[in-house]
């Protein structure tokens, strides 16, 4: 139920995108592969109790996140339906990966190649995408802590 899922599951439906206030909140985007190498370079080579904050250093507004998604799926802008700000929504979400750059991790996947790699994944498994708009992920992950015998749902 994330942003850019929901941005490409409501594109692809023709269905309208919620865009906090002006769209002009930052984040900083990174790629799921790049993600878990960075995972895989922290446990590898990471000293325990330390903190590794992994990001592409590669900022982007929410809505020129939607724009790039609208752009491949060739979508108009007229999707975009601008909802009331949340209060204390943070405009602006960055962080410092120096320290795990010294660990010999980088980024890998820039942000364009990434978002179409996903567009192309979410329409090759299109059921994937409909499970994170209906809630059933977490059916199944309430179900298989269960058979755990864990109590994390």
């Amino acid at each position: 139920e994330k942003y850019i899922p929901l941005v490409i599951h409501n594109a692809l439906r023709n269905k309208q995108i919620p865009l906090y206030g002006d769209g002009m909140n930052v984040r900083d985007w990174l790629y799921v592969e790049d993600n878990c190498e960075a995972l895989d370079v922290v446990f590898h080579k990471g000293i325990s109790g330390e903190v590794y904050n992994i990001g592409a250093g590669f900022e982007l507004t929410n809505v020129a996140v939607i724009k790039r998604v609208f752009k491949i799926l060739k979508k108009d802008m007229s999707l975009i339906s601008y909802v009331k700000d949340r209060p204390g929504h943070d405009r602006r979400y960055a962080l410092t990966i120096s320290k795990i750059k010294r660990l010999g991790w980088r980024p890998r996947t820039s942000f364009d190649r990434g978002i179409k790699k996903t567009i192309q994944w979410y329409l090759q498994n299109k059921q994937w995408l409909q499970n994170t708009q209906t809630g059933e992920y977490r059916r199944f992950y309430k179900k298989y802590y269960s058979l755990l015998g864990l109590k994390r749902f």
